[in-house]
């Protein structure tokens, strides 16, 4: 039994496309995109019609992740797409609308896909961990966290779990369990740029597991951050989003904890904020 386990794609079609060839060389039995397919990247649209392709003719599985989430909230009424929290997410309304509003494909995206190994065994395929899509597994999360986010109390906990989310790649064994954290097809955050997924084979009564690092074409993903309008059109925010990609780390986290909350009381603009950040970061 060969899977393959992709995540964190976020509208990075150019990198999709070259994982998806990749995976069709290699030919898995079983192949589950776990989450994150849309936002925080240029073509969103494109991405998700791409995987509902292989969805409907290879197969393929997905789970949703929480820029799912973030995309759906829009189709709420009660969503008001006006003020400074909106200016702040206004990538992720971008999103929605290159989704035409229809968000009812995200929306179908069960939380989690468990799959049966050839002995029986249980493989378990979430987002970021089993408490919920945004509590991700890093490398410096401790044992006693770990066994937490892999299993909910009551339940056996799986030989293999595969998650994303963190956009961090990593392969840790605990208890008799193996956890894999596949990275991120389009905006990997450990300082390498290229594009990751994950092979796992099944051999000799074990679960044989590999992160692949892939070179594509990088130029043509820069380009469309500025072709598709999502620079122009995706807020402030972008900026933060496109040096991530440069660089291969994240900003939005750290930006969040040391301005958002000053840009919300009205203490300093959006922009203003960004460029602050990214001038610290010697990002200018």
């Amino acid at each position: 039994m060969k899977l393959a386990v992709l995540a964190d794609i976020h509208g990075n079609y150019v990198a999709l496309q070259t994982v998806a060839t990749h995976i069709e060389r290699w030919q898995p039995d079983i192949v589950v995109v776990a989450g994150d397919i849309v936002n925080r990247g240029p073509r969103p649209r494109e991405c998700l019609q791409f995987v509902q392709h292989k969805q409907q003719v290879d197969g393929w599985l997905t789970v949703r992740g929480n820029h799912e989430d973030y995309v759906i909230s829009y189709a709420r009424p009660e969503t008001t797409p006006s003020g400074l929290e909106f200016e702040i997410y206004r990538s992720a309304y971008w999103t929605y609308q290159q989704l035409n509003s229809n968000v009812s494909a995200l929306e179908m995206m069960p939380f989690q896909v468990d799959l049966t190994a050839p002995n029986g065994d249980n493989v378990r395929v979430v987002h970021a961990s089993m408490n919920s899509n945004q509590d991700g597994i890093f490398p410096f999360t401790r044992d006693d966290q770990l066994r937490q986010k892999i299993c909910l109390p009551g339940q056996t906990t799986p030989p293999l779990v595969c998650v994303g989310h963190t956009h961090w790649p990593l392969m840790r064994s605990i208890d008799d369990t193996l956890v894999v954290n596949v990275g991120a097809v389009g905006l990997p955050f450990d300082g390498n740029r290229r594009t990751a997924y994950g092979q796992f084979t099944w051999h000799r009564g074990q679960w044989q597991a590999e992160i692949l690092r892939l070179e594509y074409d990088w130029a043509q993903a820069e380009e469309d951050f500025f072709d598709s309008g999502f620079m122009e059109e995706g807020g402030p925010l972008t900026k933060l989003v496109l040096d991530e990609f440069h660089i291969a780390q994240p900003h939005l986290f750290r930006w969040t904890q040391e301005y958002q909350a000053q840009a919300l009381a009205g203490e300093i603009t959006i922009e203003d904020a960004v460029h602050n950040f990214l001038a610290k970061q010697n990002r200018l």
